[in-house]
């Protein structure tokens, strides 16, 4: 696709703004903490989310569970408030980012995993949506995955101020109807001993605080490490980190409270198989309720659906050199026919990778680009050994924990041993990378300070 400018943006062919995938944003391009925090805010406020946190009371108790949930969004917060931080004052995607800390070469293997990953959360939710309306209302499924899929990819292709929207709607719409179904809860009295439930054990599939956390730090793991996708369109790196706290605590406590919440009240269809789906109940309640459950469903999924696609073509556009939208298209294709074959049914599998294999990287990034502070200092290579090294021994020490010692949360020891790592691995061997460097080498492009970006950046909404 060829670009031109218009009043000094660059536009595509089709009429659309450049999501700019092959360099930062432009400090004139940011966009507000408002319409920044919209993209992050809507994105967790998914029924999803209020399946698992039915799933974690379920298998916890409440107060057990709430404490799960709590740790696991403080996990959350801490690290993908860090990246966000790094891509706020940087401008830079994923991909950019990344390859400052794993090399040009290099950087196209940690990107590559997680632009595929994540495409797999978006099959997997555009399943989810097709057997939402069938269990709910015994629509035909693989015509509603079809026209989900085809209705996700149209909206991703817009680009990131069609994500600003959809979020808009989606959190609002999730709240109001999450509310109606509290209250039709309460109305029989199932609200009244919500803090003395006691979980589903021995049905339950959560039994340890551990996992359960997990659950909450895997849930988001793949697009949290890849935040600077959308993060880097914030003024400031403190900008991005408040737009952040807007999605982990806030909206992600939110909508797996909601899911705890059925599940303590007695009001969920199917705890143990469905945690805390509150679908059923609109559905029960009357066509007008019926109705708007529809249109929730494809709205509220349609939320995540569309930023794990984003990420996706984001990621895949700068490895291949080509356009985000164009990517859009082929990517969501492919999901949408691994939605269509089924993948839903792997969703277990599906957690337990992404709660051994992605932290670690993010943890890498962390350590290298935020604490240690290497990256602007370091000659631009090919490929970097060190913090491939520190990632696999980070996801070591997590299948070790997933094995090994399942009471405990795999997720944070992932990102906790593959700092460690990297962090020894810098001690032994940091100050000689540097003193290497040839006199005359290309270093990596010092960052945007807060303050330049902060004072020159306008909201183009």
């Amino acid at each position: 696709m060829s670009t031109s400018t218009r009043d000094g943006v660059a536009v595509e062919h089709h009429g659309l703004e450049s999501e700019f995938e092959h360099e930062p944003v432009p400090a004139s391009r940011r966009r507000s903490l408002g319409s920044v925090s919209a993209v992050w805010f809507g994105f967790p406020m998914i029924i999803t989310n209020a399946i698992f946190g039915g799933t974690i009371v379920y298998g916890l108790g409440f107060w057990r569970g709430m404490a799960a949930i709590v740790a696991g969004n403080v996990v959350l917060f801490a690290y993908v408030g860090a990246l966000s931080h790094i891509a706020g004052r940087t401008g830079k995607n994923f991909a950019l980012t990344a390859a400052e800390t794993f090399g040009r070469k290099g950087a196209p293997i940690a990107a590559g995993f997680l632009s595929t990953v994540v495409i797999g959360w978006f099959a997997f939710q555009t399943g989810l949506t097709g057997a939402t309306l069938n269990g709910s209302l015994g629509w035909n499924e693989p015509l509603m995955i079809a026209i989900a899929g085809v209705l996700y990819i149209a909206i991703t292709f817009v680009g990131i101020r069609a994500l600003t929207i959809i979020g808009l709607v989606a959190a609002p719409l999730f709240v109001v109807l999450a509310v109606v179904a509290l209250v039709f809860a309460a109305r029989d009295g199932g609200l009244s001993g919500i803090t003395s439930y006691q979980g589903g054990a021995p049905d339950a599939g959560v039994l340890s605080v551990g996992a359960a956390i997990t659950i909450v730090v895997a849930g988001f793991a793949d697009s949290g490490t890849m935040t600077a996708d959308f993060t880097r369109w914030s003024r400031t790196g403190r900008e991005a980190v408040l737009a952040t706290f807007t999605a982990f605590p806030l909206a992600n406590v939110i909508s797996l409270l909601v899911g705890g919440l059925i599940v303590a009240a007695g009001a969920a269809a199917a705890p143990a198989a469905n945690g805390g789906d509150f679908l059923p109940i609109l559905t029960s309640h009357g066509w007008v309720l019926s109705a708007l459950a529809v249109v929730f469903v494809f709205i509220n999924l349609g939320s995540v659906c569309t930023h794990c696609l984003y990420n996706g073509a984001v990621g895949w556009s700068q490895l291949t050199g080509g356009r985000m939208r164009v990517l859009t298209l082929v990517l969501g294709g492919i999901g949408l026919v691994a939605a269509l074959a089924g993948v839903w049914s792997h969703f277990a599998a599906w957690l337990n990778l992404l709660g051994i294999f992605v932290p670690p990287i993010g943890a890498v990034l962390i350590l290298d680009q935020l604490v240690l502070r290497r990256s602007a200092r370091r000659p631009l290579t090919a490929f970097r050994a060190r913090p491939f090294i520190a990632w696999a021994i980070g996801a070591l020490g997590a299948a070790l924990v997933h094995y090994r010692a399942p009471q405990l949360s795999e997720a944070l020891a992932g990102i906790v041993v593959g700092a460690l790592a990297y962090l020894l691995l810098d001690l032994l061997t940091g100050q000689r990378e540097l003193r290497g460097a040839p006199e005359g080498a290309q270093l990596v492009s010092p960052r945007t300070p807060d303050t330049t970006v902060g004072t020159t950046a306008k909201d183009p909404s």
